[in-house]
């Protein structure tokens, strides 16, 4: 009987870690100084990404978030939250430097801990949250990564999560 029950909590502890999570919620200041609460943007597709203004790599993913501005529009929206060393004033320099159509969060590190729940992280870090609020994907900047943010990899699970379902067939309807 034992061994039954360990059988099906080890089952259960599976399907339940390869359950989509939720994003945990934050509200934040940017740097014109409105507050920004993730709740906002449900319904759209929601791109957090950590970072630190005196990242060259970043700084270099600046452009493919560009891109995907440009390109998804109303439907995606970016969020890039700087955790310390950065100050308000190193932030809208980065934001300017950059152009930056997007808003840049400052957290103190209360954000980051409730995503990265690890001792350390890599920058730029970034998920990927669908539009009920469930994250649907992570990755943070390495040479693994590299197609995440320098290529068009984000493009294409941004593409995925933006595609309606398709339709069952009447045919297969029963």
């Amino acid at each position: 009987m034992k061994r039954i029950i360990t059988l099906l909590v080890c089952a259960a502890g599976f399907l339940f870690a390869q359950a989509p999570q939720r994003a945990p919620g934050f509200c934040l200041a940017d740097t014109t100084g409105q507050w920004r609460d993730l709740a906002d943007y449900r319904g759209k597709v929601v791109i957090v990404e950590f970072m630190q203004t005196t990242c060259p790599h970043c700084a270099d993913f600046t452009k493919v978030l560009s891109g995907l501005v440009k390109k998804y529009g109303a439907k995606l929206q970016v969020l890039s939250i700087a955790l310390p060393n950065d100050t308000p004033q190193t932030m809208l320099q980065f934001a300017k430097g950059h152009s930056l159509t997007w808003p840049l969060l400052l957290d103190q590190g209360q954000v980051a801990a409730s995503y990265v729940r690890g001792p350390s992280i890599n920058f730029p870090a970034l998920y990927l949250i669908d539009g009920n609020g469930k994250i649907a994907g992570h990755w943070e900047y390495s040479p693994l990564t590299k197609d995440v943010f320098e290529g068009s990899q984000l493009s294409r699970e941004v593409d995925k999560l933006l595609v309606p379902a398709s339709p069952v067939p009447a045919s297969r309807k029963k």
